[in-house]
């Protein structure tokens, strides 16, 4: 069985504008306020905790929710459909 990698919110903000600079031809970031933000408003559960105590995310999960709040913050940067 594979690991689960897994990320720490920066790690996870870094990921996702990644994921969204391809989509909007580097227009738009994630910030680690915003996994903060998916966390609490329930699209992103953490998957455990640092050493540290701070939330780890897992790659799938992050990807889930980065795609189902994508279209909203592409909105929000100017791209895409009204």
């Amino acid at each position: 069985m594979t690991p689960i990698t897994t990320y720490t919110t920066s790690e996870a903000a870094a990921q996702a504008t990644q994921w969204r600079r391809m989509m909007s031809a580097g227009a738009a970031e994630v910030t680690p306020a915003t996994i903060r933000q998916w966390a609490s408003r329930g699209h992103l559960d953490p998957c455990g905790l640092d050493d540290h105590g701070r939330p780890l995310y897992a790659l799938a999960d992050l990807a889930r929710a980065e795609k189902a709040t994508r279209a909203r913050a592409l909105r929000l940067v100017g791209i895409g459909t009204p």
